[in-house]
């Protein structure tokens, strides 16, 4: 009886269901792109970008599913986080916020003279970048906000998780190429806060990632700026940014500007409002 106790209590440890969280998201994530491209080669041949396309939609499926499945079977609850309700609302809304945020932003290079579109691609150059951004935006969601926020909250409350969670999101994007302290910083406020709002708002996945999608997406595919200090990808626009690096964000991108910390943290006060009454205390306190 004693070892059924400890058991239990070792799994139902916040940082036992966490790491167990990520792996199994991670384990699906690899298996789904071996996967996809083994269909890819052998059995449907595409071109580069609809091959891409593809297996992004794949390796989400999959990611996805692997999380409701090991969630429902962990914590035995319904996955409400993923559920149906208010999806086309939530997408639709979350989209608009992040394109909004995200055209502000550049709008400000623009009037300070730092932005030039250089050309119009065919709509074909962001195929690549939407695909980079739907995958990106689904899998971090779910490991950040679905699995490290989540469990955090449920153990130390909203306000803690937030802080904790938006700098673990932060401090992972270091290891980008030409990150700094400033713009690990200036995303654990834009993405950490802003989007860990969103959730507590939303209690769903999809507003966070249709958030999160539309910025990089907006920023890459159609902006054609570089994203988190990453290679510039195809886009929409072929364009020239220059100018000051506090405006501009230098080799890391737009997020790492004054402007976007500064409309990022606007959207997020404004979430915190609507939330209030949405915070969950810590276990000490209930």
């Amino acid at each position: 009886m004693e070892s059924i106790t400890t058991k239990q209590r070792i799994l139902n440890f916040p940082l036992t269901k966490i790491m167990l969280g990520l792996l199994v998201c991670f384990i699906a994530f690899i298996m789904a792109q071996q996967f996809a491209t083994k269909i890819f080669e052998l059995i449907i041949p595409l071109n580069r970008n609809y091959r891409n396309l593809g297996k992004g939609i794949i390796a989400s499926t999959l990611v996805i599913s692997a999380y409701i499945y090991f969630f429902r079977k962990y914590e035995k609850r319904e996955i409400t986080e993923f559920s149906s309700k208010g999806v086309i609302k939530y997408i639709i809304v979350g989209t608009l916020i992040g394109a909004i945020l995200q055209s502000l932003t550049i709008l400000v290079i623009f009037f300070n003279g730092g932005f030039e579109i250089v050309s119009i691609n065919p709509i074909s150059n962001i195929i690549i970048p939407f695909t980079i951004a739907f995958t990106v935006a689904i899998f971090e969601e779910i490991l950040i906000r679905g699995i490290i926020f989540r469990i955090i909250e449920e153990k130390l409350g909203s306000y803690f998780s937030l802080l904790i969670s938006a700098i673990i999101f932060g401090a992972l994007h270091l290891a980008n190429p030409n990150s700094t302290l400033i713009s690990a910083l200036c995303v654990a406020v834009e993405a950490g806060l802003l989007i860990g709002l969103a959730y507590i708002y939303s209690r769903s996945l999809w507003f966070p990632i249709a958030i999160h999608f539309a910025w990089n997406f907006m920023q890459s595919g159609i902006f054609g700026a570089i994203t988190s200090g990453n290679e510039k990808t195809s886009s929409l626009f072929t364009t020239k940014i220059v100018g000051s690096k506090l405006i501009t964000g230098g080799e890391f991108g737009p997020e790492g500007t004054i402007q976007a910390i500064i409309f990022c943290l606007f959207a997020s006060i404004i979430l915190l409002q609507l939330c209030k009454d949405k915070m969950i205390s810590p276990k000490w306190k209930n």
